[in-house]
């Protein structure tokens, strides 16, 4: 019997040029995966994350998306989300409004623009956003590896949009890009305040590359940290962040990320009169093809 073969492509999210954004694996048909069919091919792929796209079940919706690390499934995330409409509208699917889609996935519908140039935007889910304590403050410290916080600008906080960040505005783009988080006590700060990992922004300088310098740092473990090279779901809390608190740059501002890690990610941001916050990107398709699933 031969085995079922669907297509496959793996596309670079949030990359102006190949190879410097962050890489997506995206699975179409998948509807007759289980859940565990789905985690074992997103642990072979062995990226940040795999999507697999299946028929809506939600009659407002163009198609379901499931997103899976090599460890877990997540409700949202920021660059699956663009990379797997990217991949889909390459495919040949045609919207069933023009220039918009509608993904459903864990956190319920996520809409997105599709621009003229190629570009996507999807609006940033609500974030809820939440004060440290001063022992998590403390902690917190302790984990950043410095005596004391005057580098951070503005009050750290969780902020949770489906996935879970600890949020720190620091005072420049060369403090962001030097923090080197101490393993340990990073898992520390993580399981006490039950986030998944740390978001640090800065504000560039007028005539700057961007608008603001971002990275993030993942926490799987007691030892077991990594960079991700652009992070959607990070950049539109990060956005809802700012709105909540007065501080927008603008209508519409612009985001470096990856600078530490040799990528070049970037992401646009656009707040709408209408308050929906715009997420997006570029994207492109670096593997086109089959994945053979048995």
């Amino acid at each position: 019997m031969n085995a079922r073969q669907v297509r496959f492509k793996q596309v670079d999210v949030f990359g102006h040029t190949p190879f410097k954004g962050n890489p997506l694996a995206v699975v179409f048909d998948a509807d007759g995966l289980s859940g565990q069919d789905m985690q074992t091919i997103a642990r072979w792929t062995n990226l940040s994350e795999t999507t697999f796209i299946c028929r809506p079940t939600d009659p407002e919706a163009d198609y379901l998306v499931r997103i899976f690390t090599p460890v877990y499934e997540m409700p949202f995330a920021g660059h699956p989300t663009l990379g797997t409409a990217h991949a889909l509208l390459e495919s040949g699917y045609v919207p069933r409004r023009a220039g918009r889609l509608v993904q459903q996935c864990g956190v319920g519908l996520v809409e997105l623009a599709v621009h003229e140039d190629g570009s996507l935007a999807f609006v940033a889910p609500p974030a809820r956003i939440a004060p440290l304590d001063a022992d998590e403050l403390q902690l917190l410290k302790c984990a950043l590896r410095c005596d004391g916080i005057g580098f951070i600008t503005r009050p750290p906080c969780r902020m949770d949009n489906g996935a879970t960040w600890l949020t720190i505005g620091v005072d420049s783009p060369q403090a962001c890009l030097a923090i080197q988080p101490d393993p340990a006590l990073t898992w520390q700060i993580m399981q006490k305040t039950g986030m998944s990992g740390l978001a640090f922004y800065a504000a560039h300088a007028p005539d700057g590359p961007a608008t603001l310098e971002v990275r993030c740092i993942v926490v799987d473990g007691p030892f077991d940290l990594y960079e991700d090279p652009v992070t959607g779901s990070a950049n539109a809390g990060i956005a809802c962040l700012l709105a909540a608190r007065n501080q927008r740059p603008g209508a519409s501002y612009s985001v470096r990320q990856g600078t530490a890690i040799g990528r070049d990610g970037r992401v646009t941001v656009h707040y709408g009169e209408d308050g929906k916050i715009w997420v997006g990107g570029r994207s492109v398709t670096i593997v086109d093809g089959t994945v053979r699933l048995g």
